[in-house]
């Protein structure tokens, strides 16, 4: 995908007159294209900062945070291992930096104007080495439709998902369901399309089902969630003060996982634990622990006040337009809207 990237952007870009890139960083291809066409860029961090630090494990592993120097040590054989697995991207990434003309160097691939995240600080491990152009921020949502809820039998409500990919693990969802009805509870599934009708209607505890709700309205009026550790629906949860049971299985969800045990807004279940029986418990204690509820409603309240996709939107209008050298040639604020490339 990046070598298709690299090969097709630049002229697609030139065709349509784009002014200005906003390239996901977990995709070098943006940035090395911006850099090609000499277009201002700035860097979005939709899920955990890549930004590399010796003390931070890699974002795909569910290490703990451990500045020690065996942690250290640990962290450079993840590294090392990480290095070894990007190799076939960094490969192309080179290439094309040399037939360019252009340095190679992967620091080339962060933006030296912004990078904006959606990350809020409290849910990362701490840093001391981001770039000055960094910005932790919030969830970056539309506004959603409320949700009418088809019945209300009394229970607390449970928001359980899988994401959009993981969806048709049935087993999984019956261990969910399960643990929710054993608690006392009543589970709000969202399967993604993954579940038949019959698979629906088989799940324990009488659960409302459907294929995706509106989770910025659904979550808050949940007791808790019974996650796989996606980023989105983990920022969404903590945007509404819900602890989470995390069950994560692949990804970054682990190590999303260990940032959510660190900051006391979840428990961590293995989903070999989940198929035994380990929801039930880990889902009674964050729903009678209060502090779980009090960890996510600090994230909650760091969260509200960043301003979410408004004040994402201002920084990057700001980092790429506010001055001569970003506006494109010929182009003044009062002349129109630059084309931006996302």
């Amino acid at each position: 995908m990046t070598e298709l990237l690299l090969e097709a952007l630049p002229a697609a870009l030139s065709r349509l007159g784009v002014d200005a890139v906003l390239a996901d960083s977990v995709e070098p291809a943006g940035a090395l294209v911006a850099r090609h066409l000499q277009l201002p860029f700035v860097t979005a961090v939709t899920g955990l900062p890549l930004l590399r630090e010796p003390m931070v494990p890699p974002p795909f592993l569910g290490w703990e945070y451990r500045p020690t120097a065996a942690g250290l040590r640990r962290n450079n054989g993840g590294y090392a291992v990480s290095d070894l697995l990007m190799r076939p991207i960094a490969k192309v990434v080179s290439f094309y930096a040399r037939r360019w003309k252009l340095d190679p160097d992967p620091r080339h691939q962060w933006s030296d104007r912004l990078h904006v995240a959606q990350c809020p600080a409290g849910l990362d491990f701490p840093r001391a080495a981001l770039p000055t152009s960094f910005r932790y921020g919030a969830p970056w949502r539309l506004d959603e439709a409320d949700v009418d809820l088809p019945e209300d039998d009394g229970r607390p409500l449970i928001f359980c998902s899988l994401g959009s990919l993981q969806g048709a693990r049935r087993s999984l969802f019956v261990a969910m369901t399960a643990a929710c009805a054993a608690a006392g509870t009543r589970a709000v599934v969202a399967h993604g399309g993954g579940l038949s009708e019959a698979e629906v209607t088989s799940l324990p505890g009488r659960p409302l089902v459907r294929a995706f709700w509106s989770q910025t309205r659904i979550l808050p009026k949940c007791s808790a969630a019974i996650l796989h550790g996606g980023f989105n629906t983990v920022l969404d949860a903590l945007a509404a003060g819900v602890p989470i049971v995390a069950v994560p299985l692949a990804f970054e969800q682990p190590a999303t996982a260990a940032r959510l045990k660190r900051i006391g807004a979840a428990r961590i279940v293995s989903p070999a634990e989940a198929d035994k029986g380990g929801l039930e418990a880990a889902l009674r204690l964050v729903l009678s622990d209060p502090s779980y509820r009090h960890a996510a409603n600090l994230l909650a309240a760091e969260m509200a006040g960043a301003g979410g996709a408004a004040e994402a939107a201002a920084l990057v209008d700001s980092a790429l337009f506010s001055d001569a050298d970003a506006m494109p040639a010929g182009l003044s604020p009062l002349d129109g809207v630059p084309a931006c490339a996302a």
